[in-house]
């Protein structure tokens, strides 16, 4: 086993994190102690925290260090990694959904062809549940798209608007945002000539050209920003207020970006503007304070037949 080998199988056995005998470690790589010694010394130049036990009984152990040096996986962990981040970016942890793309971005760029077939036939044959109800997202498609962002590269897909036939649209990817339960790509469409910000869960079949763009500016103050502002300027179906007995950084705290919160003086308005009723329920549930609602009037039957059937339940 030449050097650069050795040390890579001497890694992988210490970041298990268990404590390693000398005598155990030696005849596992079929060196010297003194051998060993070099590896070891080795690795700590490299920023990886190796403590050693001197003695007869002495061996060594990895612990955590104060930053994270390269990572050194096996092929099974690198695919339950990759599997992982996928849930994570469907948004089943909440605030990790972008962190996420990024990472699983980076793990599949260095994948082997074989891992990523593994990875895909493991998401092939597992059930998917969307966490609140929000639209299904293919995080290939995610990345795909996080990766045309990152490396400035023209992007060609389909596009199925609201009520809408699909189109094909060509686009300079700019940024991926996340906000609530959808994910937008926010690009500059060239056909258009103009920004845009897509839902990326209406995309289909992206493909990246091999070519590179220099990138525009964005009429924004940043992506999320943008998609917003196109946000409001879509008639939404129900107008929300609710007065309710609590501060406005509580309120805030909850509603995130799909609502605002005014000051009152028994308390705040709450002011939605939104496609269906279930989120407001869920934010209104989650504060456990006294409120009243003012509008509209669905919000209000709605909420009637949901406490009726918690009654039932708790009954």
């Amino acid at each position: 086993m030449n050097t650069s080998a050795r040390m890579l199988r001497l890694l992988s056995l210490l970041q298990t994190h268990r404590y390693w005998p000398g005598g155990e470690l030696s005849e596992r790589l079929e060196v010297s102690p003194r051998t060993l010694r070099r590896d070891i010394d080795r690795l700590r130049d490299l920023g990886y925290h190796v403590d050693a036990v001197r003695g007869v009984a002495g061996g060594y152990q990895l612990r955590a260090g104060g930053s994270l040096p390269p990572l050194l996986l096996e092929d099974e962990e690198a695919v339950a990694i990759a599997v992982g981040l996928r849930t994570a970016a469907a948004g089943a942890v909440s605030g990790m959904e972008e962190t996420s793309v990024q990472a699983l971005t980076k793990v599949i760029a260095l994948m082997p062809p074989r891992l990523r077939r593994r990875m895909d036939a493991l998401r092939s044959q597992t059930d998917n549940h969307v966490w609140g109800g929000g639209p299904t997202v293919d995080a290939g498609v995610l990345t795909t798209l996080a990766q045309a962002c990152r490396d400035d590269e023209p992007l060609a897909f389909g596009y199925t608007a609201r009520g809408a036939e699909r189109t094909d649209r060509r686009v300079e990817p700019h940024r991926l945002v996340s906000l609530g339960r959808r994910w937008y790509l926010v690009a500059y469409d060239r056909d258009r000539q103009d920004w845009r910000s897509f839902r990326v869960d209406r995309i289909s079949d992206p493909a990246t050209t091999g070519q590179r763009f220099r990138p525009r500016e964005l009429p924004a103050e940043d992506a999320v920003a943008f998609v917003q502002a196109g946000i409001r300027q879509i008639p939404q179906k129900y107008a929300v207020r609710v007065r309710l007995a609590t501060d406005v950084e509580t309120v805030a705290r909850a509603v995130g970006r799909w609502g605002t919160a005014t000051a009152l003086d028994d308390g705040c308005l709450l002011e939605m503007s939104v496609d269906s009723l279930e989120w407001p329920v869920m934010v209104l549930a989650q504060l456990d304070v006294d409120f009243v609602i003012e509008g509209p009037a669905e919000l209000s039957a709605l909420l009637g037949r949901t406490a009726e059937r918690f009654a039932r339940a708790s009954g």
